[in-house]
């Protein structure tokens, strides 16, 4: 007899029960072709055989287990705190629910069309209170925050909304009436900001705006020369430089004795909006750009500065915490000045960094903390070499990617969480950076530096995000006297948030110089695009939004 396969057994259990009358329902499965027999019990004896094999039971056939789903967690529903949000060089800073509903009725003379990831639409629709359009283009839905991020890059005229733990610097955060949630304005405890959907939980947890904190960046400044003539000779006071408002330019005249058109400018009120910007900010940084030796002269013209160290306590009263002595022209008092300088801020109580006795000293960063964030700053110099430190020679460092490499490391290595580089380097006059200067750029950052805020140009010059931080090769001038020319008149001061060491929002505000020492604000959708447009024209390929 042959042999019989254990494919067949079923088959001819099947065809013997057929020859006995038994009914038995049948199914490809059942049939042997991938199948477990699924013959009820009842249908077949319990003992005995069938056309001479062994019959099947309960105890040799396991039943089949019916297949079980892995449940899926429902997700955790809370109040999340949602902000709109618009293009990053969107010239907007605040909106509102009318706003919102223009833009769905197609009335709005800003927006075009409402952005929203598809599946927050509806929650976040529920919670201003509107529907969705009848028609369609006007809201666009898509897969997630980074798409979302992307298409206000390409699609400037959208505004959208995103949860509070999702906003990055690829995004401009908006106000939602008179409350924001990011700068130095920002409301401190989530029961202040009132905006809030039901969303599902994030894994990293709620957004909480008292973890967040504010630094501001200014440019170079300069204490002699023709701001000295203004606060001193003119009387106009050692707190002056930093009590501007608003300006805006009223015309150009030709010509500067180096040839250039210079702008014309009023205020327009708001006087102490600069100091509020400073002084509100939680950590405020410039340039210092020239000693302030304990005797100092004032100079009428030239390029060797002395400040009176006195006119520091204008800095201090307004709020800056931090000031790079890495520059060109620190050592223009000589050794004796530089560390002269260095006791006169101390005495102060304002931190520094960039120079110092010797080359160990120039290198040891600032520290500053905010919100429990320890923050380090870099300073170096890549210009006057003349004034460099050496290893038993008073001065300024000197910035090369070895050293900073070395000094970041060292700085995460005391606790740093976040660790700035100030450099003096690049070409005055010029806001592109050459090639070396930007492969120098993208270097530090790759040895970890979480961002770069660059002075000397005397012009506001490009931004970059490399790998997700960003680079400043210049923020121009802030408190100086070149009445010159109408880019050495005007510059940019920073004002970012972070949380903890992350980043989460960019603002560049735009400023014209008055009286040849007080920065005023420009209006960035008016005026101010003399300093931003510019900018972002040499920032063509550098900066992804």
């Amino acid at each position: 007899m042959p042999r019989l396969s254990p494919r067949s057994l079923p088959l001819l259990v099947v065809v013997g029960l057929l020859v006995l009358g038994i009914a038995v329902p049948m199914t490809e499965g059942e049939l042997g072709f991938g199948g477990v027999s699924s013959v009820p019990p009842s249908a077949v004896p319990s003992t005995g055989s069938v056309g001479g094999l062994p019959s099947p039971s309960p105890s040799t056939v396991p039943p089949t287990p019916s297949p079980t789903a892995t449940p899926v967690p429902t997700p955790a529903l809370a109040d999340v705190a949602i902000v709109p949000v618009a293009q990053f060089r969107t010239t907007a800073t605040a909106t509102d629910r009318n706003e919102v509903a223009a833009v769905l009725a197609g009335t709005s003379r800003r927006y075009e069309a409402l952005t929203l990831v598809e599946s927050e639409a509806d929650p976040i629709l529920a919670a201003l209170g509107l529907d969705r359009p009848s028609k369609p283009g006007r809201l666009v839905l898509l897969r997630d925050a980074a798409a979302l991020a992307k298409d206000l890059a390409t699609h400037r005229k959208r505004l959208a909304f995103l949860r509070a733990d999702a906003v990055t610097p690829a995004v401009r955060a908006l106000a939602w009436g008179r409350r924001s949630l990011f700068g130095v304005d920002r409301v401190r405890t989530s029961a202040e900001w009132r905006l809030v959907a039901r969303l599902p939980v994030s894994a990293a947890g709620s957004f909480d705006p008292a973890a967040t904190w504010t630094l501001f960046a200014g440019g170079d400044i300069l204490l002699d020369r023709g701001v000295y003539q203004t606060v001193r000779i003119r009387g106009k006071g050692e707190d002056f430089p930093f009590d501007g408002g608003s300006a805006e330019i009223t015309g150009r005249t030709c010509c500067s004795s180096f040839g250039w058109s210079v702008p014309t400018a009023r205020r327009t009120g708001g006087d102490g909006a600069m100091r509020h910007l400073i002084s509100t900010a939680d950590i405020a940084i410039a340039n210092f750009e020239n000693p302030a030796p304990n005797r100092s002269t004032f100079h009428t013209s030239g390029t060797r500065f002395t400040a009176d160290p006195r006119l520091i306590d204008g800095l201090v009263t307004a709020g800056i915490d931090y000031v790079s002595i890495a520059n060109n022209h620190i050592g223009d008092a000589g050794d004796a000045g530089i560390l002269q300088t260095i006791a006169n801020l101390k005495k102060r109580g304002l931190k520094y960094s960039g120079a110092g006795k010797d080359l160990a000293a120039a290198r040891e960063p600032a520290i500053l903390e905010a919100a429990g964030t320890t923050v380090a700053i870099l300073g170096y110099d890549a210009i006057a070499k003349g004034y460099f430190a050496g290893p038993d020679e008073t001065g300024s460092s000197q910035l090369s990617l070895k050293r900073a490499s070395a000094d970041i490391k060292k700085a995460r290595q005391a606790g740093a969480d976040l660790v700035i580089v100030f450099p003096h380097w690049g070409t005055e006059y010029r806001n592109k950076p050459f090639k070396a200067q930007q492969d120098l750029a993208r270097a530090i950052i790759d040895a970890g530096a979480d961002m770069i805020i660059g002075n000397h140009a005397h012009w506001v010059g490009a931004v970059e995000i490399y790998k997700g931080r960003p680079i400043w090769y210049a923020l121009g001038n802030f408190v100086f006297d070149q009445t010159w020319s109408e880019p050495t008149m005007e510059g940019i001061t920073l004002e970012l948030t972070f949380q903890g060491a992350s980043l989460r929002q960019i603002r560049m505000r735009p400023h014209i110089i008055l009286d040849k020492a007080q920065p005023n604000f420009l209006d960035p959708a008016g005026d101010g695009k003399a300093v931003l447009g510019p900018m972002y024209d040499a920032s063509k390929g550098l900066l992804p939004y």
